[in-house]
């Protein structure tokens, strides 16, 4: 009774600071005004709904990203550039918000399917997961843009040119994602409580 207690503590508490994480990452120009291109703030949110996936598994980590955007449409200032509210889960950005429940199930799911992860089998979760989260996000912006926004149409390509912008940003941050999560992966394993949960959720 009471391990079963304190493991459910221990995945609120991990799920809270990886919704934590991605209000952070959603924001971090606010605090370093130079990470922009062409006016547009830089978002970390991919590198820890990956990273929330890797190291929390395929269940919980899409949890944490649930949670993320439950706290942002319930009204507290979570999402890119401090606004909050369900009308932005249906603005051009959606896409990538919703994402990142899918990135985080797939690539804990990959790293879960992995007997013995080592660095190959982050950096395959990692660019599996930046994959999805540009084909996701990109297609439900031209799909908001061109159906349901009051905003001038763009053609698919159009949204993927924009999109490139960020792109080297993105894989660096992935790159840097992979190399830094297994270090991260093994001290969190090591841990009785943390390797005793995985184990019941896998059974």
């Amino acid at each position: 009774m009471n391990t079963k207690t304190r493991f459910r503590t221990l995945d609120l508490t991990l799920a809270g600071m990886f919704a934590a994480l991605m209000a952070i990452g959603a924001n971090i120009t606010s605090w370093a005004p130079f990470l922009q291109v062409g006016g547009v703030p830089l978002s970390m949110q991919p590198f820890f709904a990956i990273l929330a996936g890797v190291l929390l598994g395929s269940r919980l980590g899409s949890i944490s990203m649930v949670v993320y955007l439950l706290v942002g449409i319930a009204g507290a200032p979570v999402f890119a550039q401090f606004k909050s509210g369900l009308g932005i889960i249906f603005g051009s950005t959606g896409g990538f918000l919703l994402s990142y429940i899918v990135v985080a199930y797939v690539a804990g799911k990959i790293i879960e399917l992995s007997r013995n992860p080592k660095f190959l089998s982050f950096l395959t979760a990692s660019f599996v997961g930046i994959i999805l989260i540009y084909v996701i996000g990109t297609t439900y912006m031209y799909m908001a843009v061109n159906y349901w926004l009051d905003a001038p149409s763009m053609d698919y390509a159009t949204a993927w040119k924009i999109m490139l912008w960020f792109a080297v940003k993105d894989i660096a941050f992935t790159i840097f994602g992979a190399i830094l999560a297994p270090r991260i992966y093994q001290a969190l394993t090591s841990s009785p409580y943390f390797s005793q949960t995985r184990s019941n959720k896998a059974v």
